[in-house]
């Protein structure tokens, strides 16, 4: 049984000037007398911690980190050659966004890439009204011990930081909830990626190595293994990361850039290693059943790491990639809801072999192809009720209407098991949502090690074991393709086409746009309104 570590928000009002951004204001969502809210060590704890964790899901669009659409996972999946919205007649266009996606032509007056800066960046704003209410108390109450709910805090706000300086590259820095104008000033991407290592660095000693995604007290919450997944992700995108000028073709070297970790002086690939082997130690695994990371009640996972709860009955959160890709009928069958969209590319096709002998496992895992059935085993029909819904993989293209697969083109999403208790046409589950896992850290490191000059053939080779594929040399072409099969419909495609320099290529149905050979796409724009509202802040190269 869940224990509910979640807490409706009792909001403190941000009360910012009006020549402030608007994107860093914040609606509370209920009030409460501020002595009442903050009077003992555990009211803060409740009020002033663990209710930030509300915004790591969501319920309404580019809200929360996964679960929703028009948000991040949105704008790390659609804008690669791993998945695309088709235009299904008069389904699917939507003013040309998903084409849009697709084709890097998002253009900075996207309401979507607006509206998923605002999230991040209120988010960041209630962890800094956090962190001074935390402050305040600890001046109140001197001899109260704070420093694990100030490290919870500084680690959130900065897992928050890494997805907007992922996303958008050179951003305002602030550290306070209440910041005057002036001190809205746009940094340099490496000096938000030091501080994030930094912030990170700093609070892991201060939390618990309890599993966060597994329910009891830590549960959904930023643990030490969740924070060494974090800083081996940003050591293993470095290069990405400590370039203040990704539009010139220039990247420093992983191999000269220093990490001081645990007393020790390390370079990039090193440090990738360092915080894998100590993920491993805290003894996360591979389960021997790769699916059992996606069942319905999926706490139990020995490999999971960070996870969104779910649960159909006490959380808000929403779970929509399963209703939006499944055809009418085949979600009808389900007793669910389904919106006919999203799909996999071609190249996802090739990659996993799909249609040869040496398919790879994990298609039939993470995809729905050919004929598909109901949970009894029966035949879905279309509406005729004769004919057999069966999905058309390589018919996929970004527009196919008119065509006689208008409806059943592509491959569609098949990864989380099937919660027919499911509510609200699907989208309310019991399948907790799989943020980062064991799987990517053996893939991190192999891939750190082969970077590095090493052999990583042991780390690939374990996750393909794992489902009964045969082995393979550890080389970056194969690493690329392992992750895609790995972590289909897992959210991490644009950061790891960006970071082997693959994303502005061409690929099925996407022709690069002009001068995006300079790389100017790797990075959002950051949003007109936002620009608008600071005219201190400047807009990005190529945009």
């Amino acid at each position: 049984m869940k224990i509910i570590y979640r807490f409706v928000f009792m909001a403190f009002c941000l009360v910012l000037g009006a020549s402030c951004s608007a994107y860093l204001e914040e609606e509370p969502k209920d009030r409460m007398d501020e002595g009442t809210a903050y009077a003992t060590l555990s009211d803060l704890q409740r009020n002033g911690v663990l209710s930030l964790y509300n915004y790591v899901g969501g319920y309404a669009d580019s809200q929360g980190l996964q679960g929703t659409g028009r948000g991040v996972y949105d704008l790390n999946t659609f804008t690669t050659d791993e998945a695309m919205m088709p235009t299904r007649g008069g389904d699917w266009y939507d003013g040309g966004f998903w084409q849009g996606l697709y084709l890097h032509r998002w253009g900075v007056n996207n309401e979507a890439i607006y509206a998923t800066w605002e999230y991040l960046y209120r988010t960041v704003i209630l962890c800094n009204s956090s962190l001074e209410r935390i402050q305040a108390f600890s001046v109140a109450h001197p001899t109260e011990e704070v420093a694990p709910l100030q490290a919870e805090v500084r680690a959130l706000r900065a897992m928050f930081y890494y997805y907007i300086m992922d996303l958008f590259g050179e951003v305002p820095l602030i550290e306070n909830s209440n910041p005057k104008p002036e001190e809205i000033v746009q940094e340099k991407r490496s000096k938000i990626f030091s501080f994030i290592v930094k912030e990170l660095t700093e609070s892991a000693p201060f939390l618990s190595e309890e599993r966060s995604n597994q329910p009891g007290l830590y549960y959904g919450r930023m643990t030490r293994p969740v924070v060494w997944f974090l800083l081996a992700k940003l050591a293993l995108n470095a290069e990405v990361y400590a370039d203040d000028d990704w539009t010139d073709g220039i990247r420093p070297d992983g191999k000269s850039l220093v990490f001081e970790v645990d007393g020790r002086s390390l370079n990039s690939w090193q440090a990738v290693c360092h915080y894998c082997d100590k993920i491993t130690a805290a003894g996360y695994k591979l389960e021997e059943d790769y699916t059992a990371n996606f069942a319905v009640f999926n706490e139990s996972s020995k490999e999971n790491i960070f996870v969104i709860p779910m649960s159909k009955t006490l959380y808000t959160n929403q779970f929509i990639y399963l209703f939006r890709s499944r055809h009418y009928n085949h979600a009808k069958a389900y007793g669910l809801g389904g919106e006919n969209g999203a799909s996999a590319t071609q190249e996802v096709l090739e990659t996993f072999g799909y249609g040869t002998p040496q398919v790879d496992a994990r298609f039939d895992v993470c995809y729905f192809a050919g004929p598909v059935k109901d949970l009894a085993g029966r035949p879905i029909m279309l509406d005729d009720e004769v004919t057999p819904l069966v999905y058309e993989p390589w018919k996929v293209a970004l527009d196919v209407s008119g065509q006689p697969w208008e409806k059943t083109a592509g491959a569609r999403m098949k990864k989380y098991e099937v919660d027919p208790t499911a509510l609200k046409d699907g989208k309310l589950l019991d399948n907790d949502i799989v943020l980062f896992r064991y799987a990517d850290v053996l893939l991190m490191q192999s891939e750190a090690k082969v970077r590095n000059g090493e052999n990583g053939d042991a780390e690939l080779n374990q996750v393909r074991r794992r489902v009964g594929m045969e082995e393979r040399t550890a080389t970056l072409d194969n690493l690329l393709k392992e992750r895609m099969m790995e972590l289909a419909w897992e959210g991490w495609r644009r950061q790891d086409m960006i970071r082997f320099s693959v994303f502005t290529r061409a690929y099925s149905c996407r022709t690069p746009l002009a001068g995006e050979e300079n790389g100017y796409t790797t990075v959002f724009p950051i949003p007109e309104k936002v620009v608008d509202m600071n005219p201190q802040l400047r807009q990005h190269k190529g945009y």
